[in-house]
């Protein structure tokens, strides 16, 4: 009776836990959650969560479970990470402060992120070098990826890839059998059914000033590309950004070891 006693005392006199500042959440939100989630907490696509309105336990708990590993997601992990305790409270708070929204509600994407510097290179067969090529399991996709010079002697140097750096992607839809799996070759690539779309990323001084540190990839930026080649509109590079982030020090990229033995 008097450990109960005691336990009550304590609870009582302990100080009250320190309380969320939704100021400070707006702003962490406005500046880098909103990329994805959108600054009323109404996301930017049918495939992200709305957050407006969602209980502030469940997103404190989401977010830690993300910053910790046991909740694996490769756009929110490197995000959640770069977060502390009293950033995810303040976040958390001001989500749940919001008035949730309709099903069919979509924010409009953040202007930083949805321009980009990158153009597509007309005689990249020509003039880029054709370095790696994969299997993309999650989006059933043949892969070939190409780099050009500057990308491949700063690699081949052991250098961190500078400015006027290129990498260009072609992902070929894969083949599908009866059962709707990739069908693959002898040589254990996917085999390609039709023409590629393109996803490319590029490096310019000035690039990655107007994007906040914790999306930032220097001055990379990041495109999609049709098959016609044409600019595919509606791209939010914070999805790119956001998984490349980990990879600082190769670059920002999966495939350096590769580029890095690559053979002109």
């Amino acid at each position: 009776m008097k450990s109960i006693v005691a336990l009550t005392a304590l609870l009582v006199l302990a100080p009250p836990a320190h309380a969320a500042d939704v100021e400070a959440g707006k702003a962490k939100v406005q500046t880098v959650c909103a990329a994805c989630h959108g600054a009323s907490g109404v996301s930017v696509a049918d495939t992200i969560p709305n957050l407006a309105g969602q209980k502030a336990g469940y997103i404190e708990a989401q977010l830690r479970a993300l910053r910790d590993g046991s909740r694996t997601n490769p756009i929110m992990n490197p995000i959640a990470a770069q977060l502390a305790n009293d950033d995810i409270a303040n976040v958390a708070a001001y989500f749940s402060s919001l008035q949730g929204a309709t099903g069919t509600a979509k924010s409009e994407l953040l202007p930083n992120m949805a321009k980009t510097g990158v153009t597509f290179p007309e005689n990249y067969k020509s003039t880029f070098t054709k370095y790696h090529t994969q299997n993309n399991p999650g989006s059933r996709q043949l892969l070939v990826l190409y780099a050009n010079d500057v990308a491949v002697k700063a690699a081949a140097e052991q250098k961190p890839l500078p400015d006027g750096s290129m990498i260009l992607i072609e992902a070929y839809p894969a083949q599908l059998d009866a059962d709707r799996k990739p069908v693959t070759g002898a040589d254990g690539l996917y085999v390609p059914d039709g023409p590629p779309l393109y996803t490319a990323m590029r490096r310019e001084a000035g690039w990655g000033k107007d994007i906040p540190e914790m999306l930032r990839n220097e001055d990379w930026n990041y495109a999609v590309f049709t098959q016609t080649k044409e600019p595919r509109a509606g791209v939010n590079q914070a999805l790119c950004l956001a998984c490349h982030k980990p990879q600082a020090k190769s670059s920002y990229l999966f495939t350096l070891g590769p580029l890095a033995a690559a053979k002109k």
